[in-house]
This record gives structure tokens, C-alpha cells and sequence, in this order.
């Protein structure tokens, strides 16, 4: 039988009961990671826009993915607005997104997902993202997946959103784990960008794009045969 390519002997490390190497974190973003929602949010963007006149083109889709919800109200109504008016129109739009999701949710978890959180439960686990509280909330409750994370961040908890580093630092500070032996679960630009100045290791989901540069691994879901694998093969540093 063949030697197998992944395999590592774990030398001063010890493995976790998922056989993941103690020290190490799970970082995830939501929107692309946990769950396939930008259909979801591009649709109930367009609606909402709807409303005021505009009709939203595919290029203004693509900018949105990966920021936060005031850049992207700022970039699609291209006009000054007060701090209230921007905070009043994301809640708005974010309210007929989960309108929209609410009985298509469980379809659009990514493949794989809540059967990966529950075989590294003993791992600890985090959410990064740059998404309303309330969508945060909305996903991880009504999914059922908010025993897994130890620590949830969204952008309202940070000044600079991403492609800014700071809500992996501020995510890695609160696990009390290194960010260079945080793994980041991501799906857009920005995102990486972020997991990669903050100094972590980045898993790519291609969920949004076909390709994303500088990360470690791109995989389409997590059924991905070469993930556990490229996770076996990481160690603390």
C-alpha cells in the first residue's frame, strides 16, 4: 500500500478527537461559508432598490460581496446620507432578505457543513463576518447551528470591516489563539485579504467566485475530499 501523501507523524503536537492538532482554530465567515445566500441577498438588493427607482446591474452585485452593509448602501444609492438614514435603509433591505430565506434556509447551507462543525465541535470554532447581528443570529438560530461557535464577531464589533484585518484579530484575541494558527473559512475578495494581513491560513470556498487568489486551499464545499486531509497537515507555530 502506498505511503499516504498527508500523512505527518505528530511529533510534539498532540491531536484533538477530531484529529486536529490541538492549538489550532476554526474561523468562518457566513454569508458564502455557512451559507449559499448571495443569490438571496442580490435578489432582495434589487427589490429593495426597486423601491427607490434604480435597477441594479450585475456589476454593482459583484462590489458588494465581502463588505459591510453601510459601504454597500453608501455605493448603491451614490448619494450623501446621514449615519441614521444609511443604518435605516440596511435594516430594511436585510429585513426582506430574511423574509426571503426563511423557508429556503436549510437548502442553502453549504454542502457538508453541519456535519463538519459537528465532527470538530471539540475544536474551537469562531464566526467572522461582516454581516448584520441580525443575520448572524437569524442563520446560526434558526439552522441550529449556534452551539458550534465559541465566538461570534460581526461588523458592527469593529471599525474597519474587511478587507481590514481587524475582525480576525479581534476574533483570534477572543479565542485566545494566534491568528497564524487560525484557519479562515472564506468566499470572497476582501475576505481573504483580511484572513491573510491578519495572518491566518485561509481555506477558499467558491461559492461566490470561481477562484480566489492566496489562499492555502480552494474547495467548492465541505464534502471536499481534499479538506480533512490539508487539515490533518496542519500544525501549530
Amino acid at each position: 500500500m502506498p505511503p499516504d501523501p498527508y500523512y505527518i507523524p505528530a511529533r510534539k503536537w498532540n491531536l484533538g478527537m477530531d484529529g486536529l492538532a490541538d492549538g489550532l482554530a476554526l474561523v468562518f465567515d457566513l454569508d458564502g461559508v455557512i451559507v449559499d445566500s448571495n443569490p438571496v441577498h442580490e435578489e432582495a438588493w434589487r427589490l429593495y432598490m426597486a423601491r427607490f427607482g434604480a435597477d441594479l446591474d450585475q456589476p454593482a452585485m459583484q462590489r458588494m460581496y465581502g463588505l459591510r452593509n453601510d459601504e454597500i448602501v453608501r455605493d448603491f444609492f451614490g448619494r450623501p446620507m446621514t449615519e441614521e438614514e444609511i443604518a435605516a435603509h440596511g435594516a430594511a433591505k436585510e429585513a426582506l432578505y430574511r423574509e426571503l430565506m426563511k423557508d429556503q434556509l436549510e437548502l442553502r447551507l453549504v454542502p457538508g457543513i453541519r456535519e463538519f462543525l459537528n465532527a470538530h465541535r471539540t475544536t474551537p470554532m469562531a464566526l467572522a463576518t461582516n454581516a448584520e447581528p441580525a443575520n448572524a443570529e437569524f442563520v446560526l438560530g434558526r439552522a441550529g447551528l449556534r452551539q458550534f461557535f465559541r465566538v461570534i464577531v460581526d461588523g458592527h464589533q469593529v471599525r474597519r470591516p474587511k478587507p481590514n484585518p481587524e475582525i480576525y484579530l479581534l476574533t483570534s484575541r477572543l479565542l485566545g489563539i494566534s491568528p497564524r494558527n487560525c484557519i479562515v473559512f472564506e468566499d470572497s475578495c476582501w475576505g481573504v485579504e483580511a484572513a491573510r494581513a491578519a495572518g491566518a491560513r485561509v481555506v477558499a470556498l467558491t461559492t461566490t467566485h470561481a477562484k480566489l487568489h492566496h489562499a492555502d486551499l480552494s474547495i467548492s464545499n465541505f464534502l471536499s475530499d481534499e479538506l480533512e486531509p490539508w487539515l490533518r497537515k496542519q500544525f501549530p507555530m
